[in-house]
């Protein structure tokens, strides 16, 4: 599952791309893992768990962690009763990337770390709100819309493009535009388009569809609607990016190799 590092080439893509894999790690999540003996109470694991809110606790053997229980089941009898084994997906190395440490937590819930081939650390879903993930899916999306202004100057030369928006969209992004110039800010209309408004004209092209895994005009314009909700709520410091659309940073941790070919 692990990406391995990549020394940066002699293309932007490379360095890009070593760049996002290898700048942050499952490392900048983890938290350690709790963990008690098997013989153990139960429910006085459970009581220090939920002190702390704490969902999962790991259970030693003969000193060392070797499974994990759930501190919902811990109502009664000794720890190890509760006890469940690390399945080959739970574990992931420390020096894991993010979109691998994203891949485990969505597909098993929880992300578990190990350390010299022991688990001794966890990602769970409130990890995701700290800074490293918001700081790497902030240049995910600024990677794509770098990659989406482009294709408009590609697609429509001289500024064409402006006639196919709304009068409405075409409004804005001029007195946006009328403000960067007052306040001395060098710019072009392009730039002060919407995320959304940039995917728009792109997705009126089947050539462009067609390069994407979207089966519609409508499919890819919802997308990028939601790529511009979760910019704007990592630009503003939304308190919780699952509660945002836990999905789309699926989606984004999966596709590093896409953008980053891109950009």
């Amino acid at each position: 599952m692990t990406a391995p590092f990549v020394p940066p080439g002699d293309h932007p893509s490379d360095r890009i791309r070593a760049l996002f894999l290898s700048s942050f790690s499952v490392m900048d999540l983890a938290e350690p893992l709790v963990s008690f003996d098997e013989d153990a109470s139960a429910p006085t694991v459970r009581a220090f768990l939920e002190e702390r809110a704490v969902g999962l606790v790991g259970v030693r053997r003969e000193g060392l962690v070797a499974a994990f229980a759930f501190a919902s089941d811990l109502d009664a009898g000794r720890l190890g009763d509760h006890a469940r084994e690390f399945g080959p997906d739970d574990l992931v190395p420390a020096t894991a990337s993010l979109p691998d440490a994203i891949a485990s937590l969505d597909a098993n819930g929880r992300c578990f770390v190990s350390i010299l081939g022991r688990p001794e650390g966890i990602v769970t879903f409130r990890e995701l709100d700290k800074p490293a993930v918001r700081m790497w899916l902030f240049g995910m999306i600024t990677m794509l819309e770098t990659y989406l202004a482009r294709s408009i100057r590609e697609t429509w030369p001289e500024g064409s493009w402006a006639a196919l928006l709304s009068p409405g969209r075409r409004s804005k992004a001029e007195q946006l535009l009328e403000e960067r110039r007052r306040r001395g800010h060098p710019g072009s209309l392009i730039d002060c388009l919407q995320l959304a408004d940039k995917g728009g004209l792109l997705t009126r092209r089947r050539e462009f569809l067609a390069r994407t895994r979207f089966s519609s005009k409508r499919e890819a314009d919802e997308a990028f609607q939601r790529i511009q909700a979760l910019r704007n709520g990592l630009a503003h410091a939304l308190p919780s990016l699952v509660s945002t659309d836990w999905k789309l940073v699926v989606q984004l941790a999966r596709s590093v190799d896409i953008l980053a070919s891109i950009a």
